[in-house]
Order: C-alpha cells, then sequence, then structure tokens
C-alpha cells in the first residue's frame, strides 16, 4: 500500500494528488493533508508520495500543517521507507534536510531535463516533462544528490545518499486527462506523445514492490 499526501491547500486545485493515486500501479490511500494534518504511521506503508502545492515551503503561515508535513519527511528516512516528493514535495524534502528554496517565474509547460546522476526513478523517463511551478531549490540539501537539471535549475530531480528518498521538481501524474485544469498551461514546443513521466511512478511504485517482497518472511 502507498499512501498519497496531497498538501494542495486549495480545494478547486486539489486535481493532482488524485493523479497520482490513478496512475500507481499499486493499491493506494489517499489523504488531503491540510484538511487533517495528523502525521500518519508511515511503517504501515509499503511508500510514501508527496504532491505538489499553490503554497510554498518557505511560507509562515502554514505551520499548522508544514510542520508535521516535515517530520513525515524525517520520520520516512529514519524508517527507511520508500519517499518520492513531487514539485512542493520535492522542495519540502530539500527545505527539511536543510536546503533553501526560493520565487521563481511561473513556469506551466514542457522542460527538457538533463540527467547528471544515476537515479533509479528516473529510469526510462524521457527528458521532456510537464513542469507546473513558481519555486525552485537554490541550494539543495546536503544529504541530496542532484540527479538531473535544467536550463534553468541545477537541482531538478534528486535522490538520498542513504535513504530510499527521490525528488522530481516535475509533475509526472500531469497528462491530457488533466490539460485543462491549470487556466495558463501551454504546450510550448513540446507536446504530450513527447513525454512519459508517469514512468516515474511505475518506477516507484516498482521499486516499492521489490522491497515489500525483499521484507517479507520466507515460508520455505
Amino acid at each position: 500500500m502507498i499512501l498519497v499526501v496531497d498538501l494542495e491547500i486549495d480545494p478547486n486545485y486539489r486535481y493532482l494528488g488524485p493523479e497520482i493515486a490513478h496512475h500507481l500501479p499499486a493499491e493506494t490511500t489517499y489523504v488531503a493533508f491540510v484538511d487533517d494534518p495528523t502525521v500518519p504511521d508511515v511503517e504501515q506503508y509499503d511508500g510514501v508520495v508527496l504532491s505538489g502545492s499553490t503554497a510554498s515551503v518557505y511560507a509562515d503561515d502554514h505551520d499548522d500543517w508544514l510542520t508535521p508535513a516535515t517530520e513525515i519527511v524525517r520520520r520516512c528516512r529514519d524508517a527507511r521507507v520508500p519517499l518520492l516528493g513531487v514539485c512542493f514535495g520535492h522542495q519540502l524534502i530539500h527545505q527539511a534536510f536543510g536546503g533553501t528554496v526560493e520565487r521563481d517565474t511561473r513556469r506551466a509547460h514542457f522542460v527538457e531535463m538533463e540527467s547528471v546522476a544515476e537515479d533509479t526513478i528516473l529510469d526510462g523517463v524521457d527528458p521532456v516533462v510537464p513542469v507546473l511551478h513558481a519555486d525552485l531549490v537554490v541550494d539543495p540539501a546536503s544529504e541530496l544528490i542532484t540527479t538531473a537539471r535544467t536550463s534553468y535549475n541545477e537541482h531538478f530531480c534528486s535522490r538520498h545518499r542513504d535513504a530510499p528518498i527521490w525528488t522530481v521538481q516535475f509533475h509526472p501524474e500531469f497528462t491530457e486527462r488533466v490539460r485543462d485544469e491549470p487556466s495558463d498551461w501551454s504546450n510550448g514546443e513540446f507536446d504530450f506523445p513527447d513525454a512519459n513521466a508517469t514512468k516515474v511512478l511505475e518506477n516507484f511504485a516498482a521499486y516499492c514492490t521489490r522491497t515489500t517482497a525483499a521484507d517479507a518472511p520466507s515460508h520455505s
């Protein structure tokens, strides 16, 4: 079972979290965390995904749910529960481990990323990916290794040095199913057939499945 933690603050914009659950090839539990910021027992799950959000991780008026969301990150690291951070989730994980996130330009289109380090979660993922964000990681956490960059951001994707934690600034769940939801989306020079970003979720689910199988008691 994979837990999808939706960190969107605006109920009217809360469509991407469910899309993560939709595209994960595994059984999922979905929670709108901002509505009930109770830190779950992460060890009961095979993995956890932190969604995007229209909030900013550096905002000082969201402590009621940002603090417990940060606790989820630390508990996953300490318990070695697989964790994937998407967009806001990517930024939250970096901030939780000492990185810095700052305001940038709003982007809502396809971009090209460049791989700079081996990354299980990015295996087979094409360079063209969809983004919906206005904040960026500008100083990465020391616990994380940058695995992909773009022309405008050096720390676009990352993985933890020791724990099973991965982060992506793009939205692997954003497909043609929801292309009309954000009012400012524009394909740009690419289109959806150029992207297979949902493979990130397939890779994450596959890792969680392998880990669960390896931890299962033998009956031989």
